[in-house]
């Protein structure tokens, strides 16, 4: 996921979103005017977006401590200039989260101020 091209990779994303929303509300028998940030945040349960980039950070946190020099040197990474058309995997980390994501992140926020 964290190779293909931006647009087909945010339509996988979008797709896959889909259903693990699905699943969330058969899981919970929620109502359909729930909103899936709201289920998400309940179940405590990371978008598919916030998990791909969270799973890359794990991969290029332990890349920068790994033996192989070569593959260490793969961890240093330079953003190519905006107009530059071709995107390296470590991108996904610097994206904007999508609305979602975003959504359940505020709503976490909410909560840890309200505890």
């Amino acid at each position: 996921m964290t190779y293909a091209p931006r647009s087909r990779r945010s339509k996988a994303l979008h797709r896959l979103q889909v259903i693990q929303n699905k699943f969330c509300r058969a899981a919970t028998d929620a109502h359909w005017c729930i909103r899936n940030s709201y289920l998400h945040r309940d179940l405590e349960l990371p978008t598919i977006s916030k998990y791909m980039k969270d799973a890359s950070k794990r991969f290029f946190d332990i890349a920068g401590s790994h033996p192989n020099a070569p593959f260490r040197a793969a961890v240093d990474y330079q953003l190519p200039h905006p107009t530059h058309l071709i995107r390296r995997p470590r991108d996904v980390l610097t994206d904007l989260p999508d609305a979602l994501t975003a959504a359940v992140e505020s709503l976490n926020d909410i909560n840890d101020t309200h505890d």
